[in-house]
C-alpha cells in the first residue's frame, strides 16, 4: 500500500449543484370554499456550490479524502399554495491562493486570494411551477405542473500557489527550516538530512508596529526542477505569488557542495520556470558561517557572483535580526535591502 499523503496542493473536485424540486398539482378542498380551485406550489430552488477563501487552512489535503460534493435539492411544492423549501447553498472552505480549473475546457475559472472570497462554481436547478401559475380567465381549473430543473454539475481541478510575501528558496539541507523557526513562529520538522521537509511551510513574521509578514519554506529545488525533476513543478509554483525571495546558500559548502554553484543553478532554475522570477526583488544569505571553510566559499563567492550576502549561522540565530530588519525595510517600507538594519523593528511582537 502506498504512504498516506500529509500534504495536497492539487486536486480533483466533483461537484453537483441541486435540482429544482417539482411543481405542484393539486386543488383546493375546503368546506367553505366552494368552487375550490387549483392551489399547487412551486417547487424550491436547488442550491449553488460555493468556494470560500480561508485562511486557517494551507493544504488541500482535507478536499483529497472527499472528492465529491452534491448541494441540496429543493423540496417539492405543496398543496395549499406552499412553496417548497430552496436547498441551502453548499460552501466548500479552499485555502487562499487557490486556482479553480475547469477540467473539460482546461480554461481557468478564477481565483481564491482572500479570507471569506466566495465563488460560485455550480448553480443549482430552478424549482418547478405549480398549477396555480397556469390560471388564466380561459382556463380556472389547470391541471399541469412543471419540474424543477436539474442543477449545474462539473468537474474541477483546484492547484494551491501559497500566498506569502516572502520565499525562501535554497537546496536541501541548506538551513531554510532554521531560518523561517529563527525569524517566526513556525516549527518545521528540521534534521541533518536532505529532505527533511517535504511541504511548503508557512510562518508569520512580527514587528513591534504590529505589521506582519508571511514567509514561506519552499523545498523541493534540484537541478532539472523546472522540468519536473525531484518535486519540481509541485512546488515551484508556490513562488511564483511571492514578492521577494532569499536565496538560502550554505556557505560551509557541505556535503561536499560548492555554494557559488548551488546560486548560480538557483537563479537558473527559477528563471527557466518562469521568466519574470530573474527579476523578483531578492537578498542572498550566507548561512553556516561557522564553519572553518565558509571564509573561502565566501571569497569565491563574492567575486563570481558580484553579490555580498547576508552572513548568518541560523542555528546560532546569529544573522536572525539582521534579517528580519532587512525584510522589513525591503517590503514593509518598500526600500532597497540596506546594508545594515537602520532602525530596531525586529523584536516580536
Amino acid at each position: 500500500m502506498g504512504k498516506t499523503p500529509l500534504y495536497k496542493d492539487r486536486v480533483k473536485l466533483y461537484i453537483s449543484a441541486g435540482n429544482g424540486g417539482d411543481g405542484m398539482s393539486s386543488f383546493r378542498r375546503e368546506k367553505f370554499v366552494p368552487y375550490g380551485g387549483p392551489s399547487g406550489g412551486d417547487g424550491g430552488n436547488g442550491a449553488d456550490v460555493y468556494l470560500v477563501g480561508n485562511t486557517q487552512s494551507n493544504s488541500l489535503l482535507d478536499l483529497y479524502y472527499r472528492p465529491h460534493h452534491k448541494a441540496e435539492h429543493g423540496v417539492k411544492g405543496g398543496v395549499k399554495d406552499c412553496h417548497g423549501r430552496n436547498g441551502h447553498d453548499l460552501e466548500i472552505p479552499v485555502p487562499c491562493g487557490t486556482v479553480v480549473m475547469n477540467e473539460e475546457t482546461g480554461k481557468v475559472i478564477g481565483e481564491i486570494l482572500e479570507d471569506g472570497q466566495r465563488m460560485r462554481i455550480a448553480k443549482g436547478g430552478k424549482g418547478g411551477l405549480g398549477n396555480k401559475r397556469f390560471t388564466t380567465s380561459t382556463n380556472q381549473a389547470p391541471t399541469e405542473s412543471t419540474p424543477g430543473t436539474l442543477g449545474e454539475q462539473i468537474t474541477i481541478w483546484l492547484t494551491l500557489k501559497t500566498i506569502a510575501e516572502v520565499g525562501l528558496v535554497g537546496y536541501p539541507n541548506a538551513g531554510k527550516s532554521t531560518i523561517l523557526t529563527g525569524i517566526s513562529g513556525a516549527h518545521p520538522k528540521i534534521g541533518a538530512y536532505p529532505f527533511t521537509t517535504l511541504n511548503p511551510i508557512i510562518g508569520t513574521v512580527e514587528y513591534v508596529t504590529w505589521e506582519k509578514l508571511r514567509i514561506a519554506d519552499i523545498p523541493g529545488l534540484i537541478e532539472g526542477a523546472h522540468e519536473g525533476i525531484g518535486l519540481g513543478h509541485d512546488f515551484l509554483r508556490h513562488i511564483e505569488r511571492t514578492k521577494f525571495l532569499v536565496f538560502v546558500i550554505d556557505m560551509g559548502g557541505c556535503d561536499g557542495r560548492d555554494p557559488t554553484e548551488d546560486y548560480l543553478n538557483l537563479r537558473e532554475e527559477l528563471k527557466l520556470y518562469l521568466e519574470e522570477l530573474d527579476e523578483r526583488p531578492y537578498i542572498v544569505v550566507a548561512n553556516k558561517m561557522d564553519i572553518p571553510e565558509s571564509e573561502l566559499f565566501l571569497e569565491e563567492f563574492r567575486e563570481k557572483t558580484g553579490e555580498d550576502p547576508l552572513l548568518m549561522t541560523a542555528a546560532l540565530e546569529e544573522g536572525i535580526p539582521e534579517l528580519k530588519q532587512m525584510l522589513y525595510d525591503a517590503i514593509l517600507k518598500k526600500k532597497d535591502p540596506p546594508a545594515q538594519p537602520e532602525d530596531d523593528v525586529t523584536e516580536s511582537a
